[in-house]
Order: structure tokens, then sequence, then C-alpha cells
């Protein structure tokens, strides 16, 4: 009796006229004749042919949607044209029983919201099944970029004491019984009997303790999870969310944009490669979602030609200042259209970010030269003392998907920032120390690995790219 073959490797090598074994899960049974199958070891499914009059009634009936089942036979060319194989089955064994009256998914279509409900079921499911393998070799494509451009991957640690955005929005870490949290003599928590001794939370990023190792070990990336504690019900916001952050030393906010641009375009070029099949069923589903659509409010180009057209150009690069201004001179501010008002000092919204981006420019943005007010405290002050070096890559369809700066590398400049903004000193005692023992020029940001996901499927919400979403009020599977 043969032992399994993967269908990737079937598809692969094409062994007609042999004897083969395959397991795997039920898409189809047409007809009671033609069985679908599919393994997971590609999209690809392998199709096989049963003559009914072979086999037991009784096991047929069981064949249903999503059941599990061992198949042996001959492999042969096929005779359809949708396939170059296929399997004539000779047994078939019932691995595991899918009840079809009880089982939640259904072959027809289902709302992203039914399949969020039952996220342990939804990686069955074509589109999610094409979303987690893209997710899987961009991941891949990440650790590949940094290595193979000298990079060194540094693990940063999850459970940090610092905020390193200054927003506040962290998950705090703790061992003390909330039921009775212990009390210094003034009232106050008595973090001496917690775990750390002292106050701590889920990180938000990675960036600080990055810096140690690129003024140490020159580029440097940090690619894990990261949390923000933002009671935000969006499309575009998760609590638990992974992130890309690059830091290296010597680099300008110049080097920095060209970093980020050769960067998002590897990844799109990779997929581009490597994931056919996956993209090409996301650019249908992409239109037969969108056809039901007015012609306004459908995307110009489908998702690969939008995917190529992005390879193609280089991105605008831009002030924040200039954008300001071409906002200010567009028809959507001139007739009301825009919920917020774009005005120099105040951050850009998704609304502004999306206009400059799918209507002003047609093409990816980088926005640089943000008002320092609006920016964190280790960005590098501009000569004009009112900006920093800072840099967003605006998308279409999803905004911001990169931020980043030139860091601060003036002792004096950073200390007199972090005493403006009210940040502790004693918290950043090492960070200022950096500065003051060998520092230099230096350059980073942060890419948000699920947004990079979503621009690459076309998928519309965020929640649907990563396997289990953390979002305000659901953390079950």
């Amino acid at each position: 009796m043969p032992r399994r073959t993967e269908i990737a490797k079937l598809l692969s090598e094409k062994p007609i006229g042999t004897e083969v074994k395959v397991m795997g899960w039920v898409r189809s049974f047409r007809a009671r004749r033609f069985l679908i199958l599919n393994d997971g070891s590609c999209f690809q499914n392998l199709q096989v042919i049963v003559d009914f009059e072979r086999f037991d009634e009784a096991l047929l009936r069981k064949i249903q949607f999503h059941a599990c089942v061992a198949v042996q036979g001959q492999l042969v060319e096929s005779q359809g044209k949708d396939q170059e194989v296929e399997l004539l089955a000779e047994n078939i064994e019932l691995l595991g029983a899918c009840p079809a009256d009880e089982y939640p998914l259904q072959p027809k279509r289902m709302t992203m919201e039914f399949l969020r409900e039952h996220a342990h079921f939804r990686m069955r499911t074509l589109t999610l099944n094409a979303v987690f393998r893209m997710r899987h070799g961009l991941a891949y494509a990440i650790h590949k970029y940094f290595h193979d451009n000298g990079f060194y991957y540094l693990h940063t640690p999850i459970i940090t004491a610092n905020d390193a955005e200054g927003a506040g929005e962290m998950f705090h870490v703790t061992t003390l019984d909330l039921a009775c949290v212990p009390k210094t003599e003034d009232g106050q928590v008595d973090w001496k009997q917690d775990f750390f001794e002292r106050p701590t939370n889920l990180t938000v990023s990675g960036q600080l303790e990055a810096e140690i190792g690129a003024l140490a070990l020159g580029k440097v990336y940090t690619f894990g999870p990261t949390f923000r504690a933002e009671n935000s019900n969006t499309t575009r916001h998760l609590a638990e969310f992974w992130m890309i952050e690059p830091e290296m030393a010597f680099y300008d906010i110049h080097d920095n944009q060209d970093l980020a641009e050769d960067f998002v375009k590897y990844l799109i070029s990779f997929a581009l490669k490597h994931y056919p099949d996956e993209l090409t069923f996301l650019d249908q589903r992409l239109r037969n979602e969108e056809q039901h659509l007015p012609k306004d409010k459908r995307r110009p180009m489908g998702l690969i030609e939008m995917l190529e057209f992005v390879l193609a150009h280089d991105f605008v690069r831009i002030t924040y200042t200039e954008a300001i201004e071409r906002l200010r001179r567009s028809k959507p501010f001139k007739k009301g259209r825009f919920q917020f008002e774009p005005q120099w000092g105040a951050d850009l919204q998704a609304e502004h970010e999306r206009y400059l981006v799918e209507k002003e420019f047609k093409k990816p943005v980088i926005v640089r030269d943000y008002p320092q007010q609006i920016k964190a405290f280790y960005m590098r002050q501009n000569d004009d003392d009112q900006t920093v070096a800072a840099m967003d890559v605006l998308f279409p369809y999803i905004g911001e998907v990169i931020g980043g700066s030139q860091r601060e590398e003036r002792h004096e400049r950073l200390q007199q920032r972090i005493q403006a903004m009210g940040i502790p000193e004693k918290e950043l005692w090492w960070y200022l120390e950096l500065r003051r023992f060998g520092g230099c020029p230096h350059s980073g940001f942060g890419l948000g690995f699920e947004r990079m996901v979503q621009f690459i499927t076309g998928m519309g919400n965020i929640r649907d790219v990563i396997p289990f979403p953390r979002t305000p009020g659901n953390a079950e599977f």
C-alpha cells in the first residue's frame, strides 16, 4: 500500500500511471462522482473520480462538505479542462465525518462577520485560506529581505516598563491580586510586591530597544507582537498586532524613505511571484464583491493590476506642509466634504491620507517633516524648530502603513524634548546614555504587518488578516 503523498507534490510532479494515496478535506462532491479534495499543502485542489457502483452507498452519504477522507487510486491525465491530472478512486476511507445538519459552515457565500464568530473553522474557507497562506509568505519574505540586506533579527521584550509612543494606551502586566491590591503608607499601589517590582506593560513598540541594537550592530530589525489598549472598533485597528521595526545606524530621513519604499515593493513583488493562485482568487473575489456597488465606489483597478502599478511607479514624496496646502486647495475641502478640517498643526486623518493617495497623486505617498507637537519625543528636530524629521508611508484603501523618523541623536536636544513633554528622565536614563556615549545619526520605521497583508490581499477589514483578532470585547478564540 502506498504511503500518503501531499497534493502539492502530486500536482507538481504529476506521476501519471502510479498508485498513490492522498488525505484531505472535501471541498465538494458533485453528483456523487467528482470528489474535490484539499489537504492544505497548496491552494489548488485534487479532483477524484468516484465510481459510485464500487463503493458502499452508506459510506458515500457520509462524505459531505469538509469531511476528511483518505483516497487510494491511480493518478491519470484528466479528461476535463480545469485540471491536468485526477485520481481514479479505488479505495476510500472516512477519517472524520462532518454532519452537514450540524456544521456551521455551508458551501455558499458567508459573511466575514459570521466567519469571525466561528474563527475555529474560518481558515477552511477559500478566502481565509488564501489570506493566511499569503500572511505566511509575507512573513517569510520579511525575514529574507532583511537577512539579504545585512540586517540582524533582534528579539525585543514584550513586557516593558516604558511607553515608546507616549500615548499611555497600554495593557498592564501584574501578578498582584486585583481583589486585594497591596498599598503603601500613603495609599499608593505597592509595586515592590509585584513580580517586577515596578509598573510594567505589554509593549506598543520594540523601537527603543532596537535602537540599542542598531548602535552596536549597525542594522537590526524586530518582528513581533505589539499591543495597544485603544478602545477602537474600526476596520484598521487591532488590540494585538504584529510590527516590523528596522533601525539603522548612519541613516538619515532620506535613507529611511528609500529603505521603506524598497522594502514594501519587495513584499509586493514576492507575493506576485510566489502566490499567483491565491492572488488570482482574491482578485476575482474583490471584483465579485464590488460589482454590486455604484461605479464611483469601486476600485479603479483590480487587485493584481493595482499591485503591479505600485511596483512600476516611484512613490510621491512631499512635506506635511505641502500636504496640508494641497488638501486645502482640494475640491472636497472647498465643498465641505471632509469630516475633519485639514489645518497645519493637526494630524492627518484617514480621509486626508486617502485623498492624497487615491485622488491627488493616484499612487503611494510618503509625507515627511511633521509638526513636532503631534509627534513622539524621540524624533529629530529640524532646523526650523517647528517640525521633526518624521515620515509616514500612505497606501490606497489603507492609509498609513509605515510610520518612522530620523531619531534625535543630540543628547541636549533630546533631553530638552523629554523635559518639555513631562516624561520622567529616570525612566529613560539608558536611552539618553545612548546619545552620550558613542551616539550617531540613525533612523527607523515601523510597518504594521496586518495592514500590509490587508493591502496585498484586498481584504476590507483588518480582523480578517490575522487568525485570531483581538479587539474590544473579543478574546474568545
